[in-house]
């Protein structure tokens, strides 16, 4: 499949139209939000495209992607959003609204697997076995193009896997407590930024 891959530096193009649901993820330097900084944002129509941000890291000013980000009427699909939610809203300083996610789906989705990797979701509804070498890479830099290769895979099939594991989820009878988790999501977020990684729900 070809992919039309495009890099932006800091921020999105003003003109630019991505539709009503969108696929959004981010590499950063490390999991520690407040040590490991965030370096790009990329994001899918959907339609083979992948537009990536790389941030200065200097400002984080990136008014058209924040203004994406916030707007409560365009969808974004995640896989395993907590991550990026959480760096998107320590160094972009916004929260991220209308959320998906196909990590969430395929855990409640797929409970006939403990694999619920996005390699593997991807295999199991695409058929097609992603080359995940550059997941532990230095993105912090100049990307070479096998890094923007890995980048835009991880968005450009959400759009289809998440379609795939909701009507899982409604045929199991299990899309109501999706949703729930959904709207939890963000205050998850908000724990992990204030340092609770413990779950809050167990008896210890």
């Amino acid at each position: 499949m070809s992919i039309n891959i495009q890099l932006h530096k800091n921020d999105l193009p003003d003109d630019l139209n991505l539709g009503n649901i969108i696929a959004v993820d981010g590499e950063f330097m490390g999991l520690n939000v407040r040590r490991d900084p965030l370096c790009l944002i990329q994001i899918s129509s959907g339609n083979s495209d992948a537009h990536i941000v790389q941030f200065d890291r200097e400002n984080y000013q990136a008014p058209n992607l924040v203004k994406l980000l916030k707007d409560g009427n365009i969808t974004k699909i995640f896989h395993y959003g907590r991550a990026d939610m959480a760096h998107i809203k320590y160094y972009l300083n916004t929260d991220t609204n209308n959320i998906l996610d196909t990590k969430i789906a395929s855990k409640l989705a797929r409970s006939y697997s403990d694999n619920h990797s996005l390699k593997t979701l991807i295999k199991e509804f695409i058929n097609i076995d992603i080359n995940k070498q550059f997941q532990s890479s230095d993105f912090g830099g100049e990307l070479t193009p096998a890094q923007l290769k890995y980048c835009a895979n991880d968005v450009i099939y959400l759009h289809k896997i998440h379609h795939k594991l909701y009507k899982i989820l409604e045929r199991e009878n299990r899309k109501n407590l999706y949703h729930e988790c959904l709207k939890f999501l963000k205050i998850r977020v908000d724990l992990d930024l204030a340092l609770f990684k413990e779950d809050i729900w167990s008896h210890k």
